[in-house]
């Protein structure tokens, strides 16, 4: 829905309000026109119902405002003596229009000094339980989001079984798009395994002001821009197309920002025409073939282990001398190489072009493309022949209001000739570090600015499933920062020094508390 549909549409929310409360809020010694002013309404309401005024802006949170209409149905039902169970699952399962009939058909009497108080221990726990979920789901939504990493893209970096901690407010928080979903899931509810959302009706986007911005080298997560399974890791072959804020989390290392020009030449990264230099932290990865003499003895899975190999050996082809490896950095592969009995340690390229690069192009392949101009809001491109498979399906799916085509030997956006294009939002490229093992930019394409969800900040919990017993708990990433300079720090024991002291320092004070009573 358009800026404008939702304007229109909330207008029609305020008329439905009007005409289903202006009796009520009459009885409460209100006007009744009180009732059809937008916002104002609300305001006014809360002071019907003796609640604090600040809810009203809760009425206005996407998400939360799904938790809070039933409350404020209910609220309004008891502010005029309708207590009763059947009163409440009415006005609940009506969505509230159980209120029409109570405006229109019941002489009810407005209770100003009504008990705030549930009246049953059922009654609390849900009132506290729902005050938890709200809160929760403003902090999940709009400050910091709990994520786990699901593949090795980041090996090395980031494991497989991190828990993070993603800050929304860095690159700014973006505000949902998807208006009707369940609190604090992502694509799918736990459990029942079923959808978590309705695709329609989806909010127009918008995205609060950050603090910085998101520079080359970053670890972002975002949304999968090619996201169509049912739900990640579903293997059944179902599709389904995902709202942008319901498409599966991704994370990936930002290699190109917008306007950068980015060219990929025997797997090494240049933006600018310069080689990218990586941060310490950062541990890229390719495959090797790795050569050896057969009659020397070796422990290969010893061998590997020692020189930072991830996914270990892939395969030992038929003259028995060659082991392919998944995933080895470069300083492993120059070990490798000293080790006697090794012949030769050679980076895995591609050679020839593959057909599921985003481009299409024939010529191109994961470890050899470009040059590639990162799109950048505001930008003009000249689009050719050339160039157009690069840009077409950012035109066409990410930009709004867009059909363009090849017809003959020109280019047409809605039927109408063009040869070039202005960008409507920025776009970045994301790369994973375990470069032979990960999905990304280089399969898909860019990932358009409104698919930003945050910057991963903080490990508190990492978790290894192929260990056991106590091992399973990777003792030195717990409360590890993402990013920084140098090689990651566990704050592990500085939070059970804190720990320690808050639990002493709550004995003593209930101590003294319970002496001052006696």
């Amino acid at each position: 829905m358009s800026a404008y549909q939702w304007f229109v549409f909330f207008l029609i929310v305020q008329v439905i309000h009007g005409l289903g409360t202006w009796k009520l809020y009459d009885k409460a010694g209100r006007k009744s026109w009180e009732a059809f002013i937008p916002v104002y309404n609300s305001i006014v309401l809360m002071k019907i119902i003796n609640r604090p005024t600040w809810w009203t802006l809760l009425l206005f949170i996407p998400i939360v405002n799904l938790i809070m209409f039933p409350v404020v149905w209910v609220e309004t039902l008891r502010s005029f003596g309708k207590n009763s169970t059947l009163d409440t699952w009415l006005g609940f399962l009506t969505l509230g229009f159980y209120i029409y009939y109570i405006n229109y058909t019941q002489n009810v009497t407005y209770i100003s000094d009504r008990s705030l108080q549930a009246k049953t221990k059922t009654g609390d726990t849900i009132s506290s339980i729902l005050f938890a979920v709200v809160v929760a789901t403003i902090v999940h939504t709009y400050f910091i989001q709990p994520f786990t990493i699901p593949t090795s893209s980041l090996e090395k970096t980031l494991l497989v079984g991190d828990f993070l901690f993603v800050s929304k407010y860095n690159y700014g928080a973006r505000t949902p798009m998807t208006a009707v979903a369940a609190p604090m899931v992502h694509d799918t509810i736990p459990v029942v395994k079923t959808k978590s959302y309705l695709s329609w009706p989806q909010l127009p986007y918008f995205r609060f002001p950050g603090y910085e911005k998101i520079e080359r080298n970053d670890i972002v997560v975002f949304n999968w821009p090619a996201d169509t399974v049912y739900k990640f890791f579903d293997t059944s072959g179902r599709s389904v197309v995902k709202p942008i804020d319901k498409k599966s989390n991704y994370v990936k290392r930002c290699i190109a920002t917008p306007g950068d020009v980015l060219q990929i030449k025997h797997s090494i990264i240049h933006v600018n025409g310069k080689e990218i230099t990586l941060p310490e932290r950062a541990k890229p990865q390719h495959a090797y073939f790795m050569t050896y003499d057969a009659n020397v003895p070796l422990d290969f899975e010893y061998l590997l282990s020692q020189v930072n190999s991830t996914d270990g050996a892939g395969f030992i082809n038929d003259k028995r001398d060659t082991i392919y490896i998944k995933a080895l950095t470069d300083e492993g592969a120059k070990t490798l190489r000293t080790i006697p009995g090794i012949k030769s340690v050679t980076k895995a390229l591609t050679v020839k072009g593959e057909p599921n690069i985003f481009s299409r192009n024939p010529n191109w392949n994961s470890d050899n493309m470009g040059p590639i101009t990162i799109p950048k809001k505001g930008v003009t491109v000249t689009l050719t022949k050339d160039n157009f498979s690069i840009y077409k399906r950012l035109i066409n799916v990410y930009e709004k209001g867009n059909d363009v085509k090849i017809v003959g030997n020109d280019i047409y956006n809605n039927g109408k000739k063009i040869n070039s294009y202005t960008f409507q939002q920025n776009y970045y490229w994301m790369m994973g570090d375990n470069r032979s093992n990960s999905e990304d930019s280089r399969y898909w394409g860019f990932v358009p600015d409104d698919h930003i969800v945050g910057k991963p900040i903080f490990i508190w919990m990492s978790w290894d499933s192929n260990a056991k017993g106590l091992d399973k708990i990777r003792w030195d990433r717990l409360f590890t920062t993402v990013s920084g300079e140098g090689q990651p720090q566990s704050y592990f024991k500085y939070f059970l020094g804190l720990l320690a002291l808050y639990f002493v320092g709550e004995y003593f004070w209930k101590k003294r508390k319970a002496k001052s009573n006696e």
